[in-house]
Order: C-alpha cells, then structure tokens, then sequence
C-alpha cells in the first residue's frame, strides 16, 4: 500500500470573486493560487495529488495537462464531504489522505510537513490543523472534551451549547487514515441549514467510535486565509510579497522600499544587490551579486543578470542576459538579447525583436558602446568593442564588426576603433 495521497479540493465557483474563471485560477504574482498549493504539497513530500475540480472545470484541467497532478470532477457542488468522496476511486491503494483547500494558497510546506509528522506518529484516525485566533468568529470551533481530546466541530450557530471563549479554530486542512475517512464519509448525511455534506462531520463520527482524533496547531495564522474575494485576493499578494522580500534580505539583499517593491516567486538574488523602489522582478529572474536594480525598473521572465550591473530607471528587460558590470542605465527596452561584459547602452535604446510574426536576438559585444536613442532591429549583431551612435537605427542583419563605429539612419560605419578603450562604462 502507498503512503500518503493529497485531496486538493478546488469545485468552488468563488461567487464573491465575480468571474467566469475558477476561483483557484486567479493569480497571485504571476501564477495561480492552486499552483501553490500544489507546489506546498509536493515539496512536504506528497508527490501524488488529485484535484476535485467542479466550476470550470476544464479551465483547470487544462492548467494541470503534463504534470503529475491528477484532476476528478465532483458533478455537484453538495460540500467538502461530497467532494472528497468524488475522489474515492484515487485515494485507492493509500493508507493516509492529506485533504487540502484549493484556495488557501499561503499554506507552506512546513505546516504540512509538521502535520503530517504528528499524523504518522500519533496513529491517529485523523488529524486537525487548528489555530488559536483572538477572535474567532465566523470560524468552526474545536471542541473537546475534559481530558482534552476532540469530540466535535461546532460552527458558530451552535456555541451557545459550548464554552463562548472556546479560540481554537479548525483551519480545514487534515490528514485522515484511509479505512477511517472512508467509514466516516458513509454515515455523513446534510443536516444542516445548507443541506450540504460536511468533511468536519468526520470529526464527531470518529471521535464517538472512539477512534483517535489529533491536531496540531499552525504557528502563523495567515497560512490558513482562505480566498474568496479580490479583496482577500489582494491581501494574500501582499503576504506573499512579503515572505519573498524578508527571505531576499535575510539571504543580504537590500530592497529600499518593500512598500513599493514586487519580486516574483523563483527569483534568485546575489548578495549585496540592491533592489530600489518601484521596481517588478518576475519570476524566473536570476541576478548576481553587487548589482543595483532600479527604481522603476521591470525585469520579466527569463532575463538573467551578471555581478556588478547596473540596471536603471525606467528600464525593462526581457528574456535578456547580461554579464558582469555593464551598465543600462536610463529609459531603455532590451527583449531576447545578449549584451556582454562592460557595455554601456546609452538612454533610449530599443532592441526591435519583434517583427510581428516572430522574435528574434540581438547580441552585443563585450566592452561596446551603444549611443543614447540607438534602435537595434533583430536579429543583428553588435561585435566587441563596437560603437553605435545616438540615434542610429542598425537595421535587420546589419551586423557590426569589432571595433567599428557606425552612425545615421540607417548606420553606416565611420570608422573603425583601435583597441580596447573602455574597460568600464559611464
């Protein structure tokens, strides 16, 4: 028998979010909040995974196609039970189910990690993720018993039974035994305002068959923010921006102004670069060491950025590679190019790498100079210690030589350079 299986569970149409995508395709820096809860899971060592899709479900479905992910539709939307037995035919083979929700994308892999070890060593029928709230409300509330173990669920309608000061508070995520979540999902029925079949419902079967009920509870509160609105949406943005950013600057980034900063997931920083304000780094990005990026500056996906650049005001790269102590200082666009060591590319350079059907490179040289407003039309080549005066347009496979000067429009060579003679750039 397999180890552990994940329950995503993700059919939830998000009324609040006012969309015709589902919910847990909306994004938060760049990807969807599903695919960080995928990416939680795999990485606290749960490697097979189903997703119970419902509302738009083949948007999801699609979102997943080549990866190991697995998705199975829960044909209606009757509640957290129903949609965990949509995935019965999966959870087959397995001795522990990990039930996760779609739309809590700030659960880390820690938290998951720490449940799943107090599951396994506890032997329990099923263990709770909780959390201590100072205000509870809205909340379902754990309720035990005088020797302190779990007996029930209670939601809000139904403390006036229980203590009111009762703060422990079920965060949703669980692991069940397998045998145990199978019995329990038997005898779950809809008695409930909503006529709905509840997962929590689990809790009070088990625990009256005196099965073992566990829980562990998480350390940070916001990993259990569930979204449901573009409100809470933008609240997690803000949580995950900042996770990125305190991890950069421990690992010794400078970021100036994390207010008005945004780094991506998958973005990786040498020490001692400094990020200024206002400025967007995509996931993917990678940069060295002794940099400075910014302010205003956008870095997109697939640029790469050697040690000892400087990266200015106004500049955007894309699926760019620049090496070590070249300097793009002010108002510029570079996309898929590669600029070598020591170039200086004046204000107002523009790589034109689009043609309207297809993309393609421009390369720069070591040690070259490109003038301020030049506009380089890929593909072309710029060679080693080439000059490309102000304003001057290199048009489609006019390519420069090394050491040549070349101005106007379109640019002509003037004449050629004798030696290296720039070593830095200004």
């Amino acid at each position: 028998m397999k180890n552990m299986i994940a329950v995503i569970l993700a059919a939830g149409r998000g009324t609040r979010m006012k969309s015709g995508t589902p919910k847990v395709l909306h994004s938060i820096l760049g990807r969807p909040m599903i695919s960080y809860v995928t990416g939680a899971v795999s990485r606290a060592g749960v490697k097979d995974i189903v997703v119970v899709t419902g509302f738009g479900s083949g948007k999801v479905k699609d979102f997943f196609y080549g990866t190991r992910v697995k998705t199975v539709v829960q044909k209606r939307l009757s509640g957290s039970a129903d949609a965990v037995s949509a995935a019965k035919k999966e959870i087959k083979g397995y001795s522990d189910v990990l039930v996760v929700y779609g739309d809590t994308p700030l659960i880390t892999e820690g938290t998951l990690k720490s449940l799943i070890e107090r599951h396994k060593s506890s032997g329990a029928s099923l263990t709770l993720l909780t959390a201590v709230l100072k205000d509870p409300a809205g909340y379902g509330r754990i309720i035990r018993d005088t020797g302190g173990k779990i007996t029930k669920i209670a939601e809000d309608g139904e403390l006036r039974e229980y203590k009111k000061e009762t703060r422990e508070i079920n965060v949703g995520t669980c692991v069940f035994a397998r045998g145990g979540l199978l019995d329990a999902l038997k005898d779950i029925g809809r008695d409930n305002s909503k006529r709905e079949y509840y997962l929590t419902d689990a809790v009070r079967i088990l625990s009256a068959r005196a099965l073992k009920v566990e829980s562990i509870a998480m350390e940070n509160s916001d990993e259990m923010i569930g979204i449901n609105s573009r409100i809470e949406l933008a609240a997690a943005v803000n949580i995950m921006k900042n996770r990125i950013m305190e991890e950069l600057m421990a690992s010794g980034v400078t970021i100036q102004d994390p207010a008005t900063t945004t780094i991506y997931p998958d973005v990786k920083i040498g020490k001692d670069t400094v990020i200024y304000p206002n400025t967007i780094i995509e996931s993917g990005v990678r940069i060295g060491s002794d940099c400075h990026i910014g302010p205003f500056a956008r870095l997109r996906g697939g640029t790469r950025i050697g040690d000892k650049a400087e990266i200015g005001n106004f500049v955007e790269l894309v699926r760019t590679v620049v090496a070590d102590s070249t300097k793009i200082k002010h108002h510029t666009y570079l996309g898929d190019a590669k600029v070598g060591r020591f170039v200086n590319i004046g204000a107002g350079t523009i790589t034109a790498n689009y043609d309207g059907k297809n993309k393609s490179s421009t390369f720069i040289g070591d040690s070259s100079f490109i003038g301020v407003g030049a506009i380089l039309i890929a593909p072309v080549k710029i060679g080693k210690r080439a000059l490309v005066g102000a304003g001057a347009v290199i048009l489609r496979g006019q390519n420069v030589k090394d050491g040549a000067t070349v101005v106007g429009v379109p640019a002509k060579v003037l004449r050629r350079r004798v030696g290296d003679r720039r070593k830095t750039s200004r």
